[in-house]
């Protein structure tokens, strides 16, 4: 047995401890927003927030983690879908086929709680999730905009 707390949920598993942090959230408990595509940490579709760090859900086996990790995933970046990185990516329509995009979204805000107005030098060092769509200019427009309306205020 094994607790975790994601998305503030405190939740008990039965079950192996060697699976990957990805397969727990998508298979056990149904938060499919967090993306299988690599399968060895390279992409960054699967990531997510362990304690407000970005982190590669599919190379995290449960058994580093307990209920004293906080993991996020992408259906708890916003109750209400205002997140500054959600208005942002949708003002500039960011994502093209959008299969890496929760990924994406959850690598950029774990930047902006490190760096609230990174430069670009300081998103290419962060980002280094893959879109294969080659959305990588929108992506850095999104969080400087995004950036910005933080330093504003929710909308």
């Amino acid at each position: 047995m094994i607790k975790l707390n994601v998305n503030g949920t405190v939740h008990t598993l039965d079950i192996d401890n060697d699976i990957p942090l990805l397969w727990v959230l998508r298979e056990q408990l149904g938060l499919t927003g967090t993306k299988y595509s690599c399968g060895i940490g390279n992409c960054g579709s699967c990531t997510v927030h362990i304690n407000g760090e970005a982190v590669r859900a599919c190379v995290i086996p449960v058994s580093s983690l307990d209920s004293s990790k906080q993991i996020v995933t992408i259906e708890a970046l916003s109750e209400d879908n205002r997140h500054p990185l959600q208005q942002a990516w949708k003002k500039l329509d960011v994502p093209q086929c959008g299969y890496c995009q929760s990924g994406m979204l959850m690598s950029a805000a774990a930047l902006l709680n490190k760096i609230p107005r990174p430069s670009d030098e300081d998103i290419d060092a962060n980002i280094t999730n893959i879109c294969r769509c080659g959305t990588f200019n929108r992506v850095r427009q999104g969080i400087h905009l995004a950036a910005d309306i933080n330093k504003r205020g929710r909308t």
